[in-house]
């Protein structure tokens, strides 16, 4: 029997992609129940091949004893595509069909959200600004509307 392909989808992460993997299903089963490739092989080999514009790598060989699992490839370059491929294998089967490909940039350091969050900080402290130079020149500490006595002048 042959294995695969796996169902693979990615997310973007600050200078990283989250890749999420299914194992794909099997096709047999024991007193009417479908057995999953876990259920058959106990623990599952599983590589994935990252390419970008550099070239292909394969990351190390890992394992999973799971059916749905997600894993992080780090230390990647911002704003670069990246496109996975994930492949299985067991001890007692090498033959496996690898995923699509599937692509996603990996975000840049700053959450998506912080553009916002820097504008919003920026007005709050611009109207308390605004306050405090209003509290200021309503107790008449400065531009002052009556003319100083003379003997100060």
């Amino acid at each position: 029997a042959v294995l695969g392909p796996p169902e693979v989808s990615i997310t973007s992460c600050p200078n990283c992609i989250n890749v999420t993997i299914k194992l794909p299903p099997s096709h047999f089963r024991d007193r009417g129940k479908l057995l999953s490739l876990i259920d058959i092989y106990e623990e599952l080999d599983y590589n994935i091949t990252l390419k970008s514009l550099d070239g292909e790598y394969k990351k190390p060989r890992q394992k999973t004893t799971e059916e749905v699992f997600s894993t992080v490839i780090e230390e990647l370059y911002p704003s670069r595509n990246y496109c996975v491929s994930v492949e299985f294998s067991a001890s007692l089967n090498r033959h496996s069909i690898p995923s699509p490909w599937k692509c996603a940039t990996a975000d840049s350091e700053a959450p998506q959200g912080y553009h916002k969050v820097a504008v919003a900080s920026a007005v709050c402290v611009s109207l308390i600004i605004g306050a405090v130079l209003k509290c200021v020149h309503t107790a008449g500490f400065f531009l002052q509307k009556k003319a100083l006595p003379q003997t100060l002048v």
